[in-house]
């Protein structure tokens, strides 16, 4: 480059003209000048281009040094590790030797203790066949004493065990049952009652009496008791009047309210079986017997509903419906009827396009309010309403229970068709008879002419209605109290109740002292 420059200026110069000295001088002077300069910069590049190459020397010699620094770190690292595995293999392969070693020990261990066992089973083997031969030599001394041989020894031994497990068996079931009738007595019923369900039978329902059958005429003296007391205190007790008369090996339980016989055929049952008859015992088992009553007028409720498909009952609704099992209208029992007029509105409602579901559930509550537990002066069907209402019956049923008889407006479907079954449950020929409901309605109303005078605790009408025996209590009513009580009320039998013959009135006053000893 710098040898261009300079052609470049002797050209130059040689252009201008070689008369020009002084140009050609001055030229010159500036010529060696840039030489100069030129020779300069060279230096100086050349000391710039050695600081640069050793500032790369340095860098690149750090950059190596951080490099090996590093590598160092990471093959003391790895050293490291290996010297950790080296070790923990070493300690493995000490345990493993250990274990052989172990291992080895406990097998000449087994040896010999298997050398041991060999020698054992040959001596047991030796004793084995000693014992065996003297076996054999004892069964043919015992066959020879016994007379029998081991066949016929074995035979009677195994029926021996036999009849010895036979018996331990039948200790043993009868253990089960025995457990199974304390522990399981609702189980039980359900099975009886089940098997009931799966029998078709006939069933008939007395009107106003109930045979109940001895086993001998010996019994009879027993209920009557010393001067009637037994006789008269199962009366007062349950309201039923007994007949005892010349019949055989029976008496005869007579009162309109198949429930209160029902009670007294049960109590009488009882203290039959028990022996121990006399007026507290009486009264206790009466007692009892009306519980169990209880008890099983639920049971008949729920029966009845789960035979007809009838859900979410309420549980004083389902007792209601027990209690028609022991309640008849003019004649027909309650409970048989609903359960036809239920039966009949389900068809007919299925037959209609209805719910059949509901109209059946209408139809087996519309007589409820004839099963009341107090007196009312509202006729059953709007009793019935009333509390089918009150124990959140769907609108509809309550409307056909209070309009079955006109006497509520219907407001719906159902309500025509659950008229309409209990009419025809009702017209079956032989279904009801008009004069029974008379009369027991008449015994009704007598009683409840007692029971409308203060101080009186119960009232019955026995005898078919020609006795009514009234039951006071001695803190309300005196002697003299009594004597009138029992003149005003049959006055007020005589001026307004309509009666064949006459009725006798009996008004009994007990004071009882009752303490307990503890």
């Amino acid at each position: 480059m710098l040898t261009t420059i300079i052609v470049g200026i002797l050209a130059l110069g040689a252009g201008i003209g070689l008369g020009k000295a002084l140009f050609a001088k001055n030229t010159r002077l500036k010529i060696e000048e840039a030489e100069s300069q030129a020779r300069k910069i060279v230096a100086d590049a050349q000391t710039n281009a050695e600081t640069i190459k050793q500032q790369k020397q340095l860098e690149a010699k750090e950059k190596f040094l951080a490099l090996r620094s590093e590598y160092d770190k990471e093959v003391t690292e790895r050293n490291r590790k290996l010297g950790e595995s080296e070790n923990r293999a070493r300690q493995k392969e000490q345990g493993i030797n250990a274990k052989n070693d172990q291992l080895d020990k406990q097998i000449k261990e087994n040896e010999a203790i298997k050398e041991n066992l060999n020698r054992q089973i040959e001596v047991v083997s030796l004793k084995r066949t000693e014992l065996e031969k003297h076996q054999e030599e004892h069964i043919r001394r015992l066959e020879k004493i016994a007379g029998l041989t081991a066949e016929e020894a074995k035979k009677q031994l195994v029926e021996s065990l036999k009849q010895e497990a036979h018996t331990q068996a039948l200790a043993l079931q009868q253990e089960i049952v025995d457990d199974a009738r304390q522990k399981a007595n609702k189980e039980a019923r359900k099975i009886i009652i089940q098997t009931i369900q799966r029998t078709a039978a006939e069933q008939a329902i007395e009107n106003s009496i109930t045979v109940f059958n001895l086993e001998s005429d010996e019994i009879k003296g027993q209920i009557i008791g010393r001067e009637g007391r037994n006789i008269r205190a199962i009366e007062a007790a349950t309201g039923v009047d007994l007949i005892v008369d010349d019949t055989p090996e029976a008496i005869i339980l007579s009162s309109f309210d198949p429930l209160r016989r029902e009670i007294a055929r049960l109590s009488l049952q009882r203290l039959v079986a028990d022996g121990r008859i006399h007026p507290a015992r009486i009264e206790e088992v009466v007692e009892k017997t009306r519980r169990q009553i209880e008890e099983q007028v639920i049971e008949i409720g729920e029966r009845t509903v789960i035979e007809l498909g009838i859900h979410g009952l309420h549980k004083e609704l389902v007792r209601i419906v027990g209690k028609m099992r022991f309640r008849s209208s003019y004649g027909q029992n309650l409970l048989m009827h609903s359960r036809e007029v239920a039966n009949l509105c389900g068809i007919m409602a299925a037959e209609l396009g209805l719910n059949p579901k509901l109209a059946k559930r209408a139809g087996l509550l519309h007589d409820i309010g004839k099963v009341p537990d107090e007196e009312s002066e509202l006729s059953h069907a709007l009793l019935g309403a009333k509390l089918a209402e009150k124990y959140g019956e769907n609108p509809a049923v309550v409307n056909a229970i209070g309009a079955h008889h006109d006497e509520m407006e219907m407001q719906y479907v159902i309500s025509p068709i659950v008229q309409a079954c209990d009419a025809i449950s009702g017209a079956r020929p032989g279904a009801r008879r008009e004069i029974m409901q008379q009369y027991l309605q008449r015994i009704k109303d007598l009683e409840n002419l007692a029971l409308s005078y203060q101080g009186v605790e119960k009232a019955y009408a026995i005898q078919a209605g020609r006795e009514l025996r009234v039951i006071v209590e001695a803190e309300k009513v005196t002697d003299n109290d009594s004597d009138k009580l029992s003149f005003d009320i049959a006055q007020k039998i005589q001026t307004e109740m309509t009666f064949p013959g006459q009725i006798k009135v009996t008004v009994i006053r007990e004071k009882r002292a009752v303490n307990v000893a503890k």
